[in-house]
């Protein structure tokens, strides 16, 4: 007689795990979610359109997505650089400069706009030494990109980092034996490697700065048409207890993070797929 023995999991059994990840994806997730379509439901298909079609409102869209993507975009490159120094090179205050790049997620970000506002005003630190150049940056467009590359950086950086840590250097060792350029080496072996890291890096970057509030809101000057982001109508709309109005904005917001966040899972898998393909 053969007898065989189970392997107990450590953690409960897929039942009780698939039950209580459920309930807290609910609790957490689900229920806030459906409350924006549940109040934005109590206004009228032509009142919803009217609300978040105001040019007000179309102003708003065009800051927070172009300063969202401009800001991304100088994260995804920065990020970039940081990540390659940081696992390629040693040098002092290494561990103490890998700590730091996580500060904005661990700073309150009213602090961070507060501290970025008074150092790029005109009399400010940084502000001061633009304005010889003719260069604002406090209470206008830039300074939003500014703010938000602060509050963005950190998710380029280590969604990159760890697949740099994983390329084998025998692979660009390889490359330049066989006579590969420096420049070759990034494009041909490097980049390919770490394509799906900079999506991922990139689309939560610029999901995150779609949504920033308080690190922008001190640093914008929220001049209607100019510098007014969309959160701050939302906000605006909540301390006028207009409900419907203000959900029905977050509702717009909400599915723009939620179509660039499915963007980026596509591209995620047929990146991973063609990788594997490579392989």
């Amino acid at each position: 007689m053969r007898f065989t023995r189970k392997n107990k999991s450590v953690i409960p059994g897929f039942g009780l795990s698939f039950g209580i990840t459920m309930a807290i994806l609910g609790f957490i997730v689900i229920i806030p979610l459906c409350s924006l379509v549940v109040y934005s439901s109590k206004m009228s298909f032509a009142g919803f359109i009217e609300t978040v079609t105001k040019p007000r409102m179309l102003a708003s869209y065009r800051v927070s997505f172009t300063t969202a993507f401009y800001a991304s975009f100088v994260n995804l490159v920065m990020g970039t650089v940081l990540a390659w120094v940081l696992v390629r090179y040693d040098f002092p205050f290494k561990r103490f400069m890998d700590g730091i790049i996580e500060l904005p997620f661990a700073l309150p970000t009213a602090v961070a706009g507060i501290a970025l506002t008074h150092l790029t005003v005109s009399d400010g630190w940084v502000g001061r030494l633009f304005a010889h150049f003719g260069i604002k940056i406090a209470y206008t467009r830039l300074g939003i990109t500014t703010a938000l590359i602060f509050i963005g950086i950190p998710f380029v950086v280590r969604s990159v980092q760890p697949v740099l840590e994983k390329i084998d250097k025998e692979y660009e060792q390889a490359a330049q034996m066989l006579g590969a350029s420096g420049a070759q080496t990034f494009f041909k072996v490097i980049l390919p490697e770490i394509v799906p890291s900079l999506v991922a890096g990139f689309t939560m970057a610029f999901a995150r700065c779609l949504g920033e509030y308080g690190s922008v809101v001190f640093i914008a000057g929220n001049t209607p048409y100019e510098t007014e982001i969309t959160p701050l109508l939302i906000m605006s709309k909540l301390q006028e207890y207009d409900y419907a109005s203000a959900t029905s904005i977050a509702l717009v917001m909400l599915v723009a993070a939620f179509l660039i966040l499915l963007i980026n899972a596509v591209i995620q898998s047929r990146s991973s797929k063609i990788i594997s393909g490579i392989g």
